[in-house]
């Protein structure tokens, strides 16, 4: 019987292009931008909303929602809160009411100016208090709207002030260059009292009710302290009592005098 012998030798090995077989190409990484620390469509303004009220956060949130152009990335319904958020998620453009409760917006808008200098803040008020102009002055604040303006008004004031421009509603405008223009002209200015961040915040938790214990907690320092921040307040304002503290409290805009009493006593 004869054997047959079999052919050990390997078998060609065909190459992707002798097969008719196309190399899979690798799939594009996908890039997400990020801007100011949080995920962000490209080209989109961030935005952060603080207002104390509900509905009119939900009604600035629903307006804003509708331009493709910017994003809204927190809300917050007190300044401390607000600071916080603002700290954490860096927004482009900050949207803050002037009078909240546990911090007031001018305040609240210091410190955020002083730990985030790249968040740029628009304050929205119903009054144009003189006492409101000079502080957002002061301060460095980038725009300052009243709460009646048109929709179309605030969406402009987010896209200028977001490129670093000031933008102020009109009955603003006028009203400052009108108290310029009395110190121009020799009027006398008042030097106003200079009050630390500490002593506002304890100023306004007074204002608002609030014992000298509760607002030991509110801001997580001992009661000691409190009563001393509570007695250097009334020495540099020359005032004796709660009262007093609290009449000047509304008077000088640390507090909104629509602003309900928050802490029980």
């Amino acid at each position: 019987m004869t054997k047959i012998k079999m052919s050990t030798r390997p078998k060609p090995t065909l190459s992707p292009s002798k097969r008719n077989i196309q190399p899979v190409a690798k799939a594009p990484a996908l890039i997400t931008p990020k801007k100011n620390g949080h995920a962000s469509p490209a080209n989109t303004i961030s935005v952060m909303i603080a207002d104390d009220h509900t509905f009119l956060r939900e009604a600035l949130h629903s307006l804003i929602a509708t331009d493709k152009s910017f994003s809204i990335v927190a809300e917050a319904d007190n300044g401390r809160k607000a600071v916080d958020l603002a700290l954490e998620k860096r927004p482009n453009v900050l949207l803050m009411d002037i009078g909240m409760p546990r911090l007031n917006g001018l305040e609240a808008a210091r410190q955020i100016r002083h730990l985030a200098p790249e968040v740029k803040v628009i304050l929205l008020t119903a009054f144009s208090t003189d006492q409101y102009i000079q502080k957002m002055v002061d301060e460095d604040i980038q725009g300052y709207l009243l709460k009646d303006s048109p929709s179309n008004l605030l969406m402009h004031a987010i896209q200028e002030v977001s490129k670093g421009n000031r933008f102020f509603s009109p009955a603003i405008s006028r009203r400052m260059k009108s108290i310029y223009d009395d110190l121009g002209g020799g009027g006398d200015e008042k030097k106003a009292v200079k009050l630390t961040c500490r002593e506002v915040e304890v100023l306004q938790l007074i204002a608002e009710g609030g014992a000298n214990k509760q607002i030991a907690g509110e801001l997580n320092i001992s009661i000691k302290t409190v009563e001393k921040h509570r007695q250097n307040l009334m020495d540099k304002l020359r005032i004796h009592d709660t009262a007093s503290l609290t009449r000047y409290a509304i008077s000088s805009g640390v507090i909104d005098n629509m602003v309900q009493t928050l802490l029980p006593l």
